[in-house]
């Protein structure tokens, strides 16, 4: 069987393609499967760690502007665009996939949508709550959608095709419990463990909100605390903690760090998750069942973090808090009153694994699989 996984754009959305083609080496050893993405985006540099080959089309995003050089911008996208559909046809000329398999980004576009007019089984996965556009454009083409939650299903209009499977989740996520992820790190003195970050970058007004934090916490030291600054900030974090005094070697509940490398254990550990509201994330908090603050990016395209942190809330397994307005102070009460209440506490965990989807990567595998046999 021959497969073409295509996305891009995001590791939220390169990351489900990798975990779905592992398992489905696993089911069929003999599969040959192809990567596309686009010429520039960052899906070309998480492949090549891969086994997979990879092919690129010339696709590149869209901006919601008026501006003129965003205007320019749009011209030349929509260049891209109409080249993008011999290259897709050139790529299913050669490799002649049995089935099709995109996982969002533009770059899934040209090759979902040159597949599904050919015939091709095709199938997509949208992460986030509500879909982008791209997902918005193949939905009506692709034979299959698979979603994340139950309440996704609102926002397509062929509910018929809509298959709830959750969002791949690595599987080092599930090696051990709670307790022993607390005793794997030295964290198991009975006091709870905060988790915080802000995406592999960082963001540079929510760490000198979480300097704040710490320089409350290193009062009493109530809590351990990881948090992962992102790669922009770290110089900054080091400067505005001195600045106010706070001395991380006197502290050693409060680990900061630059990178969390080993996030399966911390996760499985933590006791609450401080962090944006990205569809990763809120893939591995339904499917740990971590209570969290969630705190939506303001700057996302099409408002998806917020929505997706809506779902969250509205399930009460997280308290959201709109990044306007928010102090260190604030999100400290905030952060204090879910801990120090163990029913509050309890009830989240119970809400956020509720909605987990543990096996999402062999419903997925299942399901794509359904269309080759029809």
């Amino acid at each position: 069987m021959k497969v073409i996984f295509t996305c891009g754009g995001t590791a939220g959305h390169v990351n489900p393609a990798l975990a779905l083609a592992d398992y489905m080496r696993e089911k069929e050893p003999a599969a040959d499967i192809l990567f596309v993405g686009a010429e520039r985006g960052l899906e070309r540099a998480l492949l090549a760690r891969t086994p997979y080959p990879f092919r690129a089309v010339n696709v590149s995003s869209f901006h919601r502007s008026l501006k003129p050089r965003e205007l320019r911008h749009n011209l030349v996208s929509a260049n891209n665009l109409l080249r993008s559909r011999g290259e897709a046809d050139a790529i299913l000329d050669e490799f002649r996939p049995d089935l099709i398999v995109g996982t969002g980004g533009y770059a899934s576009y040209p090759i979902v949508r040159c597949g599904a007019r050919r015939g091709i089984p095709t199938a997509i996965h949208e992460s986030n709550v509500v879909p982008g556009l791209t997902t918005r454009r193949l939905a009506s083409c692709a034979d299959l959608v698979m979603v994340g939650f139950e309440d996704c299903r609102a926002h397509y209009r062929d509910g018929d095709k809509v298959v709830v499977t959750g969002t791949p989740v690595r599987g080092d996520f599930f090696t051990q419990t709670k307790e022993e992820a607390k005793r794997a790190l030295g964290l198991d003195d009975g006091r709870p463990l905060i988790v915080s970050f802000w995406g592999s970058l960082g963001a540079g007004r929510m760490n000198a909100l979480i300097m704040d934090f710490l320089e409350l916490e290193s009062a009493r030291e109530p809590f351990h605390h990881i948090h992962a600054v992102g790669s922009f900030s770290w110089g900054a974090m080091q400067v505005g903690l001195a600045a106010r005094e706070v001395d991380l070697a006197a502290h050693p509940s409060l680990d900061v760090r630059e990178y969390i490398h080993d996030m399966p254990d911390v996760m499985r550990a933590a006791d609450l998750v401080i962090a944006r509201a990205g569809a990763s994330t809120l893939a591995e908090l339904t499917a740990l069942g971590v209570p969290a603050i969630l705190i939506p990016s303001p700057n996302v395209t099409n408002r998806h973090q917020e929505r997706n942190a809506e779902v969250l809330a509205a399930h009460g397994a997280a308290l959201v808090l709109p990044e306007e307005g928010l102090d260190g102070k604030r999100l400290f009460a905030a952060a204090a009153g879910i801990l120090h209440d163990e029913t509050k506490r309890e009830s989240m965990a119970k809400n956020m694994a509720a909605l987990g989807v543990r096996d999402a990567t062999e419903r997925i595998y299942e399901a794509v699989m359904g269309l080759t046999l029809s």
